[in-house]
């Protein structure tokens, strides 16, 4: 049977492939056979321009060129030999391996240093900066725009329904008024910290041999600084040295990376639940669209599928990538090797998380706000006013404040004419009573409107 999406196991290169295909590049097979020539070719070609290392002076214009070639972009033609030599190594680098020397072989020069490919290196040395490579690269191509947009597009519902008032629900129950702007400005804020945690993340490299000592460098080439040629080499493709190591790079590192994507998704989740609470309420409407099915016994159903979906591919998400951020930085002593298998599986944590991104834009695409709906809430919880009505009286020395409004309103529906009589009645100010007496749900809103045209 062929692959195909209607064949493959996993939904993300199924059902989903179509929505993260930019992901494809990056964390594919492909991908991961991508960055790791990249690496070897420009190792390769950071000992050539090194004058201690004589043997690898002279190489021709030609040479350093391929080698360039090489690390700048790779044809699929090129990772389907890798994979043809690894089914006789049975050994991914060594395969990559292999792929570099065939390439250098097209020239003498090449020929005579081909033993140079992989210098001093253990598998680990190329591994880690290729994922070093994939994870930076899909955080600053892919996930960090992408949450950026998702943010100003939250920005911009804050500032336009800024000034919209809604009931707010504390354990469930009718409670102090917000505007709706000002609840999307509490998210906004939550994720704009998330994300700038995980765009802070140091991605860290090492190449420094099989147990982190640089102990072949040294026999092989004394005379070189190797640990100062090491961190020139990650340092020069944008990554942060790691000078302490065992054979792995200990992956603390993205252990802070996959905990912060999980932390930005789990705010995430926190909002579909939440508005899928509200549509469910009736305050936002969901868009008919035409020749789609909400049921197939209940005609009359427009389903919040889009926040359900999200929430269902950010938990998933979530549950790979704690257990990623538990799991990678535990290795026995120098080295076990646990944490191939799991690496390998990082592009489908990161892959239900973009996809959940995208279900929340287009169930946001989906929606429309009854105002109308909002505005019914308000206007049936005049006891609502108790909490501003009790503070005035303590304000001005009113014994019992907190217990009278209690006796008045705890498991009460009021209006707006009983609250007037009690207002009426108090031991108040003029000036204070009157400031109580213009108060409705709708507008007692605090600095709500201001929060949300602020964020």
């Amino acid at each position: 049977m062929n692959l195909t999406p209607l064949t493959a196991i996993s939904p993300i290169d199924g059902r989903y492939a179509d929505k993260v295909s930019e992901l494809r590049n990056l964390f594919s097979e492909y991908g991961l056979i991508r960055q790791r020539v990249r690496v070897e070719a420009l190792w390769f070609k950071a000992l050539a321009n090194e004058p201690a290392i004589k043997e690898l002076q002279g190489l021709p214009a030609v040479v350093m060129k391929t080698l360039d070639e090489l690390a700048a972009s790779l044809s699929i033609e090129d990772a389907v030999k890798v994979k043809e030599y690894e089914r006789t190594t049975n050994h991914d680098v060594k395969a990559v391996e292999y792929l570099v020397k065939a390439r250098l072989d097209a020239f003498p020069e090449g020929k005579a240093r081909r033993e140079f490919v992989h210098f001093a290196c253990t598998s680990e040395d190329i591994n880690n900066l290729s994922y070093a490579l994939m994870l930076k690269e899909a955080r600053d191509q892919v996930l960090v725009p992408t949450v950026i947009k998702l943010i100003n597009r939250l920005k911009d519902l804050s500032h336009h329904y800024a000034e919209q008032p809604m009931i707010s629900r504390t354990h469930g129950q009718p409670a102090t008024p917000t505007t709706l702007g000002k609840e999307l400005a509490n998210v906004i804020y939550r994720l704009q910290r998330q994300m700038d945690r995980l765009a802070n993340v140091t991605i860290l490299g090492k190449i420094n041999g099989a147990v982190g000592n640089f102990n072949a460098h040294v026999v092989a080439y004394p005379e070189v600084n190797w640990a100062k040629f090491g961190q020139a080499f990650v340092e020069s493709m944008n990554l942060n040295w790691n000078p302490y190591t065992t054979q792995i790079e200990p992956h603390d590192w993205n252990g802070e990376y996959f905990d912060a994507l999980a932390g930005l998704n789990t705010v995430l989740i926190d909002f579909c639940r939440d508005i899928w609470g509200y549509i469910s309420l009736g305050y936002f409407k969901q868009r008919v669209i035409a020749g789609e099915t909400g049921s197939s016994t209940m005609p009359h159903k427009v389903n919040p599928i889009d926040f359900e979906n999200g929430e269902g591919n950010l938990s998933l998400a979530n549950a790979l990538l704690r257990f990623f951020a538990d799991k990678l930085p535990v290795s026995r002593w120098q080295r076990d090797l646990t944490d191939s298998t799991v690496m390998r599986n990082v592009g489908v944590a990161v892959s239900h998380s973009l996809l959940a991104w995208k279900s929340i834009n287009r169930g946001l695409d989906r929606i429309d706000i009854n105002t109308s709906k909002m505005l019914e809430d308000l206007d049936a919880n005049w006891e609502l006013l108790a909490e501003p009505i009790q503070t005035v009286m303590r304000r001005y020395g009113v014994e019992n404040a907190y217990e009278q409004l209690k006796d008045l309103t705890r498991g009460q529906r009021l209006n707006a004419e009983s609250l007037r009589e009690f207002i009426n009645k108090l031991s108040l100010p003029e000036a204070a009573k009157q400031t109580l007496l213009k108060l409705a749900p709708a507008n007692y809103l605090g600095i709500a409107t201001q929060l949300a045209q602020k964020i």
